[in-house]
């Protein structure tokens, strides 16, 4: 790999070098939200409230299943950061190569996970019988791609670890072209409905994952990719196993809570589920953004416990809370302002809309609260601590969020008592997580 696309995480200023790895980070994350965002505009302005429905019922049921398994990724970051920040080659070598044949097998594990539990889960959550079919065969056509986006989030994951944002961004922008294309294609033109909006996703995410591995294979790099030299290598498997796992089990038991959250919604309706849906695909833009920052400083901590360039990281961190900070300001505020805008995108029913901005009102408006809460998170996992930042977060999200629904809901049964559950959690657990930053830095400087 050329130079050029790397970034010096461990020497001179941080700023200008942060915003390089962030910016570029954040539009793929958007450009990935946008395969999703493509489905919903699609098939809500095509197919109807029930298919619009019914992509959005699948989302936290699709984000418990996925997140458990990307949370390894997490893992993956971390360890080739500090392997890089060492400049240790074997181990960058055989973590790589550990990787990617972890990718792959998870989306094979996730794809008949997600194509069996589809139908029983979702009539759990209370799915309305007319959504039911279409959310169904959406979730299950979904599911066969999850090799390739499997395959692409660990890909980038190792590109992010050394500093290489840019081609992962390039690499989704010809993705989602392509996703755009074949949706208008199969819903316009062939009347596929929310059948032809997953079959354009899955082709999307192959061409992503064909292009990062074509793009590791080819590096110069000492992280080069031999698929003949695939092999699990014990004690890296271990160490991303250790860092990743609390990660995805956090992910994944955040979606529980949202799950929950999302039942509830149902409960209201299919009209209340289109708002929610449109309003949730927004505020996923601001989840990515400030997911970037938070990414952003996990691999910069990470390179530099790995350097041993201890001062750094306390700056690393002051200047990933700024920018994230002003991110979710600037998004956020700026969202629920423009949603009347946004909203009308998505559907053209102006109940819908209405129900969209409820929820932006008590979500998109505080988003930077979200986002310190987040870089905290990171900062810690860059360390190398990610069991502590996961007993946080279950408790002051996922427990909190559930005993709020069977609690102070029940007791006033209302979408702004629902969502206002959101910005409460995110404060409680931002402040857990800064108490935490100060008692893990102390013991592993002190290390």
């Amino acid at each position: 790999m050329k130079k050029t696309y790397e970034i010096d995480m461990c020497n001179g200023p941080l700023l200008g070098k942060i915003l390089r790895f962030a910016i570029p980070l954040i539009l793929s994350g958007m450009l990935q939200l946008l395969f999703n965002a493509a489905d919903v505009i699609v098939v809500g302005r095509y197919a109807g409230n029930n298919a619009l429905a019914a992509v959005g019922s699948t989302a936290a049921l699709i984000n418990l299943l996925v997140n458990l398994f990307m949370g390894i990724s997490i893992g993956t970051n971390v360890l080739v950061a500090r392997y890089y920040g060492s400049r240790s080659e074997r181990d960058i070598y055989e973590t790589v190569h550990t990787t990617i044949l972890m990718a792959l097998t998870c989306g094979i594990v996730l794809t008949v996970l997600g194509v069996a539990v589809a139908r029983p889960i979702l009539t759990l959550m209370d799915t309305p019988a007319e959504v039911l079919p279409h959310s169904v065969l959406y979730m299950r056509i979904y599911f066969l791609g999850m090799p390739a986006f499997v395959t692409y989030n660990f890909g980038a994951a190792i590109l992010r670890a050394v500093g290489d944002t840019r081609r992962p961004l390039y690499f989704l922008s010809a993705a989602g072209v392509i996703n755009v294309l074949f949706n208008l294609m199969f819903v316009v033109v062939f009347q596929m409905g929310v059948a032809g909006v997953a079959i354009a996703t899955v082709i999307s995410q192959v061409l992503s994952a064909v292009l990062v591995l074509r793009c590791l294979m080819k590096s110069e790099g000492v992280y080069q990719v031999r698929l003949r030299e695939l092999h699990i290598y014990k004690d890296k498997l271990i160490d991303m196993l250790k860092i990743g796992l609390p990660a995805g089990l956090q992910g994944a038991l955040f979606n529980i809570s949202n799950m929950t959250v999302q039942s509830s919604v149902n409960s209201f309706g299919p009209v209340a589920m289109a708002g929610n849906t449109a309003a949730n695909n927004i505020d996923g833009f601001l989840t990515v953004s400030v997911n970037a920052v938070q990414q952003t400083a996990l691999s910069f901590i990470g390179q530099n416990m790995g350097a041993k360039k201890y001062k750094r990281v306390d700056k690393v961190l002051l200047e990933c809370l700024v920018t994230a900070v002003a991110v979710g300001l600037l998004l956020g505020t700026g969202s629920y302002l423009l949603g009347n805008q946004l909203l009308h995108i998505y559907s053209p029913d102006e109940e819908v809309v209405r129900y969209g901005l409820l929820r932006m009102s008590f979500i998109c408006a505080p988003y930077a609260i979200a986002g310190i809460m987040d870089v905290l998170a990171g900062s810690l996992r860059g360390m190398g601590a990610s069991l502590t930042p996961m007993l946080v977060a279950l408790t002051g999200i996922c427990l909190f969020r559930i005993v709020w629904v069977f609690t102070v809901f029940q007791a006033n049964r209302s979408l702004a008592t629902l969502y206002a559950s959101y910005p409460i959690s995110w404060t409680l657990t931002g402040s857990a997580h800064a108490v935490c930053y100060f008692i893990m830095r102390k013991k592993k400087f002190r290390e």
